[in-house]
């Protein structure tokens, strides 16, 4: 059995209980959000590397999409030479057969198991696709990107999205491989390390922004030539949340520079050839930011630019990990787009597609999303602790529900990064396990999420409660499978026993409940779900067991 499954069974789930029923108290469901449907998104790199035993993981969590990069320089021939090889890069059979190969496994073991692929068709690019002078960090790291060829990275878009376009049978094969109708065009292109040079000339003149929408230009016409009519998900955006400004003509500063990052906001106005009061830049300005200075120029902008206007949505990596997601946002740079502040980043995306006259408001994607925690971090840092951790994660996927712009929310990793004798410190330490394998207290937030917005009322009164089963998502692919249910459990101070007080219905595809009801006691409140006997895909032992989430405390008065 594997690590991963052995952790999922031994971390906190444990053999069903029989739940002790109270008689009906008084139950009327909250108002519906119109984000209740939104997607549940995960993303770890053993995806690729093992998905036959990550993605019965996955399952078990409950995440119904699996984020995962398709990057250019691990498929392309010859990646490390300035010349290109002769061959036809718009042709999957072009490719050597041993690169696609991951990506083949992981779409069928994922396809099999019911669990949607976004791909993410990013940098870096194979050396023979990118610009000249490569400075030495970027020849030195396969994943970092270096003014690559927009013509070029069309044709790796045509070849990705014709393989995975649910026709094409690879040499050797009896079959068609499954349709990937989930896309994304470049990883965080506002962080110089995904797409440099960000700004030049004392970072006064943009380079990232032009050169990202020449990118979603050709990968999105690809996309179109490949999969005509597909009813496909496509994502730009993908930014960073943070970072420096683009510094204005004769400012002493010089960041982001060429491998730093630039403001998500300050990005997005520079990649829709916008000015802070979304008026579309003119002459000289518009120049320097490689943008139609001319009134005619500006009236072809989008027609000329589809992707910035008919994309699904425009995805957002709004980590906070020091602050919580109901943070002030009056005390968070204004052109950040972290979490407290996603309805700055809606005003921002409606403002730059109304300069042009588009009335479409785009949804936000939450595609990059967790907690850095502490431990493994040091105190004294800012960051939370797992305890901490899991209870901002539960009230940022309430606020996200609740929010009707945002489409889906976001956990990366499932383990933090481990620490070894070359890398001594620890990384981006916001996984569900520790990097031994360890379940941290962000397991049982993320599987069961739970929140109350507020945890003390009056005896007879109704509070709200809303949470879910996000494993439940696959409970009705069992044979013969029942609604899925969850059940609402209180422990009275007094006593050491739980008492499921409420079995809820859940979300057939989400998982998700939201509803008001009396509590019975002061105490504390959790969530308690059992997976179906006979679920398929679940890692070995965990079918028919049961699991529980963070427990909440709560108070009734009076």
């Amino acid at each position: 059995m594997s690590k991963l499954l052995i952790r999922l069974i031994t971390g906190s789930l444990v053999l069903a209980a029989v739940f002790a029923t109270t008689s009906a108290l008084s139950l009327t469901t909250a108002p519906a959000s119109a984000s209740s449907g939104q997607l549940s998104i995960i993303q770890d790199e053993t995806f690729l590397k093992s998905p036959t035993t990550s993605l019965p993981l996955v399952r078990a969590l409950g995440a119904r999409v699996i984020r995962v990069f398709v990057q250019w320089s691990l498929v392309a021939p010859r990646p490390d030479s300035t010349s290109k090889p002769d061959f036809d890069a718009a042709n999957p059979s072009a490719y050597p057969a041993a690169n696609w190969a991951p990506y083949d496994a992981l779409v069928r073991t994922a396809h099999e198991q019911g669990i949607e692929v976004d791909f993410e068709i990013t940098g870096g690019g194979p050396h023979w696709a990118e610009g000249k002078n490569l400075p030495t960090v970027y020849l030195e790291n396969s994943s970092f990107g270096w003014r690559p060829n927009p013509a070029m990275y069309g044709q790796f878009v045509h070849a990705v999205t014709e393989r995975y376009d649910g026709r094409f049978t690879p040499a050797g094969s009896t079959g068609p491989l499954p349709a990937v109708h989930f896309w994304s065009f470049w990883n965080e292109p506002n962080f110089g390390q995904d797409l440099g040079p960000q700004a030049i000339d004392g970072s006064t003149q943009p380079i990232a922004p032009a050169l990202y929408r020449s990118l979603l230009d050709a990968g999105y016409a690809a996309l179109h030539r490949t999969q005509p009519g597909a009813h496909n998900t496509v994502l730009i955006g993908e930014l960073a949340a943070t970072g420096y400004p683009l510094h204005a003509p004769g400012h002493p500063g010089n960041l982001p520079g060429v491998t730093a990052q630039t403001r998500a906001l300050g990005f997005l106005r520079a990649l829709y050839c916008v000015s802070d009061r979304f008026k579309p830049l003119r002459g000289s300005t518009a120049t320097r930011y490689g943008c139609p200075a001319t009134a005619a120029g500006t009236r072809a902008f989008r027609s000329r630019n589809p992707a910035l206007f008919d994309a699904t949505g425009f995805a957002d990596h709004p980590y906070s990990s020091r602050r919580a997601p109901n943070a002030n946002p009056a005390k968070i740079n204004r052109d950040y787009a972290t979490f407290p502040v996603l309805a700055r980043v809606a005003t921002a995306l409606d403002g730059v597609t109304g300069a042009y006259g588009s009335r479409r408001r785009l949804p936000i994607y939450n595609d990059e999303y967790g907690y850095i925690t502490s431990p493994p971090q040091p105190a004294g840092l800012g960051y939370p602790t797992p305890a901490r951790a899991a209870v901002e994660l539960n009230q940022a996927e309430y606020l996200s529900y609740k929010n009707p712009r945002v489409a889906s929310y976001a956990q990366f990793l499932l383990d933090d990064p481990p620490i070894t004798p070359e890398h001594p410190k620890p990384g981006f330490s916001s996984g569900l396990y520790t990097s031994t394998g360890v379940a941290k207290a962000t397991l049982d937030a993320y599987r069961l999420p739970l929140w109350l917005p507020a945890t003390t009322a009056k005896a007879g009164s109704r509070v709200e409660i809303w949470g879910g089963a996000r494993p439940a998502a696959f409970a009705t692919s069992a044979p013969g499978a029942a609604a899925p249910t969850v059940a609402v459990q209180e422990q009275n101070d007094s006593q050491s026993s739980w008492t499921t007080i409420r079995t809820v219905a859940v979300s057939e595809t989400t998982g998700y409940f939201d509803l008001r009801m009396q509590l019975l006691y002061t105490g504390e409140l959790r969530l308690a779900y059992t997976y179906p006997l006979n679920e398929p895909f679940l890692p070995d032992k965990v079918a028919g067991t049961t699991i529980y989430s963070r427990a909440v405390n709560v108070t009734v008065t009076g």
